[in-house]
């Protein structure tokens, strides 16, 4: 039975967490990102009048980083925000339709710095930048009835659908870098048109294949899997190279098996999404744990000061696990949704909502003086950033929140004949089929959640895997972790939210002996703002009591648990005297680190049984 996604334009989130974070990011983080972006000729970059000798030369992912954030804009002004921008977008637009070549195809880069050399380097750039503009196009005539930028578009994925499936004149095959396999699929269910779902297809199935392009200079199994080209789609098992990357293919894998019904596709992204989430993935629903090409490593391997987790990774991840969702309803998918939505995700901006993270890491430690940084330096001992920052030189992530944060209503809802699925909880209101769903909650200030629905279809709600107690009246069956009602009204159900302290596997050795902190789905940690320097003198007690303060900061809980410190030792080494003393940890909302200063943070700690 096909499941069909509840678009956030049918959604409006009326308070909470949520509510203000898309608040924010179209009152301040848009701007933001538009002012970086505008300090650092990216928009500039669209007049075309760059010489050399000039500053701020435009680069090969450029259009792609201004395309995500039109989008952001795009996705705003439908949530009846940021109006105001439309000129500055038509005057892109315009740009655009300036400078494409007469044949359809844009790329400011190639058409400014290497004219030449369309369509010869697999790893700069090209398709990917030509699927975020696609995207784009397809979000700004949803927001304004434009269609001139679709148009534009259309022309060159034409045009790219010649030059690749028609001619196979390019000197490769498939993307360097996976992103327009995504857009092709949007572009067909906008349109109609099949050959884009054809292009899709045919960069998933000839990505591994050993005969194409691709691999001329023969490249080492390292190198192939770095963009996940080391093997065939249908063959692939664990998730390897370039996260990023990665979960955007596996999202277009997961969207091309849905619309085909090819089992063999969703058995490969089945595999690929159970391997990164059991083995490789952070509790906070970060992926990608080394700075080394931003790639996943080996299963397990979890480091926590060197751990990578790009904000881009996190998103990635949701909108794969938003696809399979749409494939099978099963809360597996759903519940790293919310890992991420509440975690991984939303630590990637500060609370101001001006600045960001490119990484995430879940430990950062005292800072060092400025000999020592040299000395980490000239060594290669690599440290994350402390301390978030406008724009990066490689600054995806900042329009990448833009566009997910103001389509959050995405992942909250979706249907098909029979049910309506609830995925996600926020105080929202739905319009589905001309018929309206209210969902009245905090959450996850706390657990209660209020449903009415009063059309022909039922309800099925997801049970967090967090929640071991759900308090609710009307009867219900489990299924997949859904709990399917039978009957339309008021539903209530209380998912009874209690702190408590969660281990790591055996073999993820980062976290050997240590515990992190959860409140429902929200990830603590320590800061020593609250808790004073050297963190890893501080034990949590297995089975001592936390209680919540709330924090206007966070709009959530912070978490007051028993502990103990140990007594500051000055000498390097001495014997042990056990002399730790009591005292209250304080713990505050993962995602809300690095907003007071700079300060070592901890999401695990040790655990005092």
């Amino acid at each position: 039975m096909e499941i069909g996604e509840i678009s956030f334009k049918d959604v409006i989130i009326k308070s909470g967490l949520w509510h203000t974070l898309q608040n924010r990011n179209a009152e301040k983080t848009i701007y933001a990102v538009k002012d970086r972006f505008a300090d650092t000729g990216r928009f500039d970059a669209f007049e075309f009048n760059w010489t050399d000798g000039m500053k701020n030369k435009p680069h090969f992912f450029w259009d792609s980083d201004v395309a995500k954030w039109i989008q952001g804009v795009s996705y705003s002004m439908i949530n009846g925000e940021n109006r105001e921008l439309e000129p500055f977008v038509d005057h892109l637009v315009e740009q655009i339709g300036k400078h494409r070549w007469a044949d359809g195809y844009f790329n400011i880069y190639f058409t400014m710095c290497e004219k030449d050399m369309r369509w010869t380097n697999r790893r700069n750039h090209e398709l990917y930048c030509a699927g975020h503009l696609i995207e784009a196009a397809i979000a700004y005539k949803h927001a304004t009835g434009k269609d001139e930028f679709l148009k534009y578009m259309t022309d060159y994925t034409d045009h790219i659908y010649k030059v690749f499936a028609v001619e196979r004149s390019a000197s490769f095959t498939t993307p360097g870098h996976q992103e327009i396999e995504l857009a092709l699929v949007k572009l067909y269910e906008e349109t109609g048109e099949k050959k884009y779902l054809e292009l899709a297809e045919f960069f998933i199935d000839n990505r591994g294949d050993k005969n194409n392009n691709d691999f001329q200079n023969d490249e080492t199994y390292e190198q192939r899997a770095y963009d996940q080209s080391h093997l065939p789609v249908r063959e692939q098992t664990k998730a390897v190279g370039h996260s990023v990357r990665a979960c955007y293919m596996y999202a277009a894998m997961a969207d091309l098996a849905r619309i085909n019904g090819d089992k063999e596709l969703l058995g490969a992204c089945r595999r690929l999404f159970d391997n990164t989430v059991n083995r490789r993935m952070y509790i906070t629903g970060g992926i990608g744990s080394s700075y080394v090409k931003e790639c996943f490593t080996a299963d397990y391997d979890l480091p926590n000061a060197e751990a990578y987790n790009e904000t881009c990774a996190s998103i990635s991840l949701a909108m794969f696990a938003n696809r399979m969702l749409r494939c099978e309803v099963n809360s597996k998918y759903s519940d790293i949704i919310e890992r991420l939505i509440y975690n991984g995700i939303i630590s990637g901006v500060s609370v101001r909502g001006t600045s960001f993270f490119y990484e995430n890491p879940l430990s950062v430690g005292r800072k060092l003086t400025d000999e020592e940084n040299g000395f980490m330096e000239e060594y290669k001992r690599r440290r994350p950033i402390r301390q978030r920052v406008e724009i990066f030189e490689c600054s995806c992530c900042p329009p990448n929140i833009n566009r997910f944060f103001a389509s959050i209503g995405d992942y909250l809802y979706s249907a098909d004949d029979e049910y309506i699925y609830i995925h996600q909880f926020m105080d929202s209101t739905a319009d589905i089929g001309g018929d309206r769903l209210t969902v009245t909650t905090e959450y996850p200030l706390d657990g209660k959640v209020k449903i009415t629905w009063n059309g022909k279809r039922k309800i099925a709600v997801r049970r967090p895997g967090w929640c071991d107690k759900v308090i609710c009246g009307a009867p219900y069956e489990m299924k997949d972790g859904y709990m399917y009602f039978e009957n339309g009204g008021d539903t209530e159900i209380e998912f009874v939210m209690t702190p408590c302290l969660m281990t790591a596997a055996s073999a993820a050795e980062a976290d050997s002996g240590k515990a992190a902190v959860m409140r429902g789905p929200v990830v603590y940690c320590v800061e020593a703002a609250d808790n004073g320097e050297n963190l890893g003198d501080l034990f949590i007690a297995a089975h001592g009591d936390i209680s919540c303060d709330y924090d206007e900061m966070s709009q959530l809980y912070a978490l007051i648990a028993d502990g103990e410190r140990r007594a500051e030792q000055t000498e390097l080494y001495a014997k042990y005297d056990g002399r730790n003393t009591h005292c209250k940890i304080r713990l505050i909302p993962y995602y809300t680190f690095a907003n007071r200063g700079d300060s070592e943070m901890s999401v695990w700690l040790n655990v005092k049984p």
